[in-house]
Parts: structure tokens; C-alpha cells; sequence
């Protein structure tokens, strides 16, 4: 027998089995029946055939591995048997594709490269697939847009110059690269240099929140006179923190804490007074949209 006869024939054997155990208990293996489990086999195939296989056929076809495959009319008889018209029938339904004269070695090389260039083409299509990364910076304490100042974005690529972008009018920015991560930095005279690693996340929030500097902001309303945007600043202040605010300024050199009021920690953010620079928010409490409670320090 040829390999494809052999898989042909063992399916047979496996379709036989299956059969069998449809009305009768054996083991489920049939190389392993014996005795009374043979006898069994034997009647039920001449019950749905009208045909026999003798003990001496079973064990040299079914429990061996015989050199050749039985005569065509048994192989008739047990496709019959298994519910086909006859053996070429059962051939035609369990074939396998081995027909190539090429050489094993030549197949397998040929098999591999199937699945093997696929696979590097897709990875290669997923490395180098391009991710659209957009960007919105809103105010820390205001959590709106930063839609009147321009952000200056200086984007980090390894082994490039920075490439240098603004925020647009809706103080955002876009960048498409083939990287999974980016990393720039923001710069803007009125808010805090910080520098932003972001792995891609196309469902992810892009918020970027950036600390307003607000020493440099007054300074820039009372040297140019501003009092309108100087007040505007104000009103959005009063906006924003709650009547009940509690406001927690921590030193980093003891365990004194200060209490400020709304009113009065609104007054020390719009008075440019050097301690402004060093300031820095380290948490607050949101309720209903507005801040109940906050901690700062100042550096």
C-alpha cells in the first residue's frame, strides 16, 4: 500500500468503528477488539450487508498493518457497510493531495514558504502600518481647551531632528506615524514645558492636561494693562471652584498645611507675585463639575 491507500484504508477502519459503536459497546479502538467484540462486529455487519469477514481476515487487515489492501470486493462490502455505494466511492470522499513528484525535501521547502511568506508579509504590513495620533490640550484647573494660547510641539523621533508643529484653533494637533509610541514636547509662554509619551490607543483618551503658568499670564495682564482679559480670568476662576472649595497649600519642608477660601486662593492666582512660578497642583475633587477641594505646593 502507498501512503494515500493507508490513510484512505485507516479511515475506513475509523468510519467502520464508528459505525459499529452507533448500536453496540466495544472498545473504541478497533485494533484492540477481541473475541466477543469481534463476533459482535461480525454479526452487525451481516445484518446491514448480508455479508461476513472471517476472524482470520480480521486480525490480518484490521489488527495488522497488512503489506496490501484487501480485495475490492471486501472494501465494497465494508464502504457499504459505512454507508457509501461502494470502495471508489469512499476513496473519492476521503482522498488526500499527494500527487506532486517533487521530492519530500522540495515540498516541505515549498509547504513552508506558503505559510511562511504570509506571515512575514502581514507582520511587515503591521509594523509599518501608519497611526493617525491626534492630541487635545486642555487647562489642568479649568478642564477646558486651550483654545486662545498657541502650544508650541516639538515631536521626539529617535534617530530624527524634532519636527516641530502649533495646536490648532481648537488647541489640538495630529501627527501620523509608523511608531506605537510618541513622545513631544510642549512649550507655550503661559503653561509649563512638560514633556508627553503616549503608546497608540485609537480608543483611548488623547486629552493632554498642561499646568497654566500663571505667574507669566498675569504678568502678561498687568504689564499690558489687560483688565478685561484680566477679569475674564477671574470670572472663569469663580466658575469653576465651588463656594464650599477647600483649598490645601503643603510645604514640602514640614507638615504645616494652609487653608485658603475660593475668594482668597482666586486672589493669589491673579496677583503675579513670584511665588506663582514655583506653584504646582498635586490633587483635586470634582463634584458636579466643580472643584470642592484642592492641594498645591509651591517648589
Amino acid at each position: 500500500m502507498n501512503i494515500e491507500e493507508k490513510h484512505i484504508f485507516s479511515q475506513l477502519k475509523l468510519a467502520i468503528t464508528n459505525r459499529f459503536l452507533e448500536n453496540n459497546s466495544a472498545t473504541k479502538t478497533i485494533e484492540d477488539w477481541r473475541g466477543d467484540e469481534i463476533i459482535a462486529f461480525q454479526e452487525d455487519l451481516f445484518t446491514s450487508v448480508k455479508a461476513r469477514v472471517s476472524e482470520k481476515w480480521f486480525y490480518t487487515y484490521i489488527k495488522n498493518d497488512a503489506d496490501k489492501l484487501p480485495r475490492i470486493d471486501m472494501l465494497n462490502m465494508l464502504s457499504s457497510y459505512v454507508g457509501f455505494k461502494n470502495w471508489n466511492d469512499f476513496k473519492e470522499q476521503h482522498k488526500i493531495a499527494i500527487h506532486s513528484k517533487a521530492p519530500k525535501k522540495v515540498r516541505v521547502k515549498y509547504l513552508w514558504s506558503l505559510v511562511l511568506i504570509p506571515c512575514v508579509l502581514l507582520a511587515f504590513s503591521i509594523m509599518n502600518k501608519k497611526k493617525d495620533y491626534q492630541f487635545c490640550f486642555y487647562d489642568a484647573i479649568k478642564n477646558e481647551p486651550i483654545k486662545n494660547v498657541i502650544l508650541n510641539i516639538k515631536i521626539l523621533e529617535e534617530g530624527q531632528s524634532p519636527i516641530h508643529k502649533v495646536s490648532d484653533s481648537l488647541g489640538c494637533f495630529s501627527y501620523v506615524s509608523s511608531e506605537n509610541e510618541i513622545r513631544f514636547v510642549v512649550e507655550s509662554p503661559y503653561y509649563r514645558t512638560d514633556t508627553i509619551v503616549r503608546q497608540f490607543d485609537k480608543d483611548k483618551s488623547r486629552i493632554v492636561k498642561l499646568t497654566a503658568d500663571d505667574y507669566a499670564l498675569m504678568l502678561n495682564y498687568y504689564t499690558n494693562k489687560n483688565i478685561k482679559e484680566w477679569k475674564t480670568h477671574r470670572d472663569k476662576l469663580d466658575a469653576i471652584f465651588s463656594d464650599d472649595a477647600i483649598i490645601y497649600q503643603l510645604f514640602s519642608n514640614s507638615n504645616t498645611v494652609e487653608l485658603y477660601t475660593k475668594q482668597e486662593f482666586i486672589q493669589k492666582l491673579t496677583i503675579p507675585t513670584r511665588s506663582l512660578k514655583g506653584m504646582k497642583i498635586l490633587d483635586k475633587t470634582e463634584v458636579d463639575g466643580k472643584i470642592l477641594k484642592l492641594k498645591f505646593i509651591i517648589q
